[in-house]
């Protein structure tokens, strides 16, 4: 059965880092895109990264590029999102989709139950 699991987000000082965990199951992660999307309170959900570990594509929102890097192992079957120079304004509930489609271009199939990133001095 497919599950995602996010994990790694917590409580980080502005210009810190932080790297967030997606373990997939029930698939192949090679098969799969996976996604990284966020929401702040009152805020639309908005999608910052994608990686396609079959064909190598990567995306990254305008508001994260060159601050987070996107990363697979298929070895673990875990997509990571590293996080580094921290803003207060990234501070969200942050969640990883997998796409079955196989590119980021694909629809959101499966969703894991996110992690908290709060950013605060």
């Amino acid at each position: 059965q497919v599950q995602l699991v996010e994990s790694g987000g917590g409580l980080v000082q502005p210009g810190g880092s932080l790297r967030l965990s997606c373990a997939a199951s029930g698939f192949a992660l090679k098969d799969y895109a996976i996604g990284w999307f966020r929401q702040a309170p009152g805020k639309e959900r908005e999608g910052i990264s994608c990686i396609s570990i079959s064909d190598g594509t990567i995306h990254y929102d305008d508001s994260v590029k060159g601050r987070f890097t996107i990363s697979g192992d298929t070895a673990k079957n875990t997509v990571y999102l590293q996080m580094n120079n921290l803003k207060r304004e990234d501070t969200a509930n942050y969640y990883c989709a997998a796409k079955i489609r196989g590119v980021c271009r694909g629809g959101d199939d499966y969703w894991g139950q996110g992690t908290q990133v709060t950013v605060s001095s």
